[in-house]
């Protein structure tokens, strides 16, 4: 995965019309996603809008792959780190029917001190370069859903690749791929839990998700969207055959729709998800192992949920989640006073400059922190 690009002004200020009011029709996806794709030069794009329980609106725009194949409702698109999100979901359940405590240190689930695992086939991480750091053993799934582990996003990306710690569990926020996987490597090696068939049965079976998994289906190939690059190239789609929980979630814009619909009607879960936490002191989310920026220049009210980073705008409290590699742009933003959410998958990373002028048009404005998660934008973003 690659750090996320600047947006460029020639995309960066789409103008698109907001919803008249908070209780107004749907609002024209038709002419929202032309609009966004027309002045991104995306070439596929599905949204989404959602209230408790109900589906408000939908639809699918462009092409999926180099042929020209349309793009569905039901074609299978890439997750990315949309997948994070649902593990929290997941976690949230194990926590609430007592088979995970939050706030216990993940070192409690496994039999041998983590450094003592080795990882030959890298599915999760390499846990022995951690021999000699005692701070492992703070670590709690709390951290990890806050990304406050101490972590790089991966330790390929340190200068030397290897596991560190960089600072101490909990005490600030670092976007960390790792860290999801330690809290996966203790449920799974710790305590039996098959991640991959929990968040198939208990999120979606239980949601009705019919085209989405977190590793490879054969069945997905039928409809099946390839990406493109912020240069206009294609990338095959990868089958991942593994589970990750840091990002290899295939899903479809239909089945996200009922998945964040089913969060936003189970009170519990939207309530552990929205709570904001941990407070976020940088000038931006990547690069991860960035210094904090004084008071003065911190977003104000931006705070880690419980896998999602969490907001307070003109509509009141909301919060967000981002997915994202070279060829994939997605968000999930989501506000609680109201309940409803917006979901944005592209198979086309150019579409995330857009993602503000959509959000703006479907929710309103929602005071979505869009400076911090991207980098330095030419719009101008109140903190």
């Amino acid at each position: 995965m690659t750090m996320r690009r600047l947006l460029t002004p020639a995309v960066a200020l789409l103008a698109l019309s907001a919803p008249a009011s908070a209780r107004a029709a749907p609002p024209p996806l038709d002419r929202i996603a032309a609009q966004a794709m027309a002045q991104t030069g995306a070439q596929g794009i599905a949204i989404a809008m959602v209230e408790p329980g109900h589906l408000v609106a939908q639809g699918a725009w462009g092409r999926r792959n180099g042929a020209g194949d349309p793009l569905t409702t039901e074609t299978v698109m890439y997750g990315a780190s949309l997948t994070k999100a649902v593990f929290a979901m997941l976690v949230i359940e194990l926590a609430r029917v007592g088979r995970v405590d939050l706030d216990a240190p993940i070192a409690r689930m496994l039999p041998r001190p983590l450094p003592e695992y080795a990882d030959p086939d890298e599915r999760y991480a390499p846990w022995p370069d951690l021999a000699g750091d005692p701070r492992w053993s703070r670590i709690t799934p709390r951290h990890v859903l806050t990304h406050s582990t101490g972590f790089a996003n991966f330790s390929w990306l340190n200068p030397d690749q290897k596991l560190t710690i960089h600072f101490d569990p909990g005490t600030r926020y670092g976007y960390s791929g790792d860290g999801l996987m330690l809290l996966q490597f203790g449920l799974e090696r710790g305590i039996g839990i098959d991640v991959g068939k929990e968040v198939q049965r208990r999120l979606f079976d239980r949601n009705g998700l019919t085209r989405s998994g977190l590793q490879w289906r054969a069945d997905f190939a039928r409809n099946l969207a390839d990406g493109w690059t912020a240069d206009g190239q294609i990338e095959p789609h990868d089958q991942r055959e593994r589970v990750r929980v840091a990002g290899s979630m295939d899903t479809t814009i239909t089945d996200m729709a009922r998945l964040w619909a089913g969060v936003l009607a189970n009170r519990a879960t939207l309530r552990a998800m929205a709570r904001p936490g941990l407070a976020i002191t940088t000038a931006s989310q990547f690069p991860t192992l960035q210094p904090e920026i004084p008071r003065d220049r911190q977003f104000r009210n931006l705070r880690a949920g419980l896998g999602v980073v969490t907001f307070r705008g003109p509509q009141g409290p909301g919060f967000y989640k981002g997915g994202h590699n070279d060829s994939t742009g997605n968000t999930v933003v989501c506000l609680t006073r109201r309940p409803r959410c917006v979901i944005i998958l592209s198979n086309d990373v150019r579409a995330e400059a857009a993602f503000p002028a959509i959000v703006r048009a479907t929710l309103g404005e929602a005071g979505v922190p869009w400076a911090w998660e991207y980098g330095a934008l030419p719009w101008t973003v109140q903190p």
